[in-house]
């Protein structure tokens, strides 16, 4: 398996883990009682958006340097 089979499947698991970290932010504001819930569940979702940004960031870019790779051994501009 290639580097970007592993990214893609990392960014489908690191974004079930940010759905997660959003519903509980959600559940701890809900249930603060007009409190502000711990700073760590506020922040939580922050990590793996970062991941996410990343990744897909990756994944974006990918089709387009492929691509120029393939014109590139095309034309013999290796």
């Amino acid at each position: 398996m290639n580097v970007s089979h592993w990214i893609r499947q990392g960014h489908r698991w690191v974004s079930i883990l940010f759905t997660g970290t959003v519903i509980a932010n959600f559940i701890a504001l809900a249930m603060g009682n007009g409190q502000q819930p711990p700073a760590w569940v506020t922040y939580s979702p922050l990590l793996p958006l970062a991941l996410l940004l990343l990744t897909g960031l990756y994944m974006f870019v990918l089709p387009y340097v492929s691509r120029s790779k393939q014109e590139a051994a095309e034309t013999g501009h290796a």
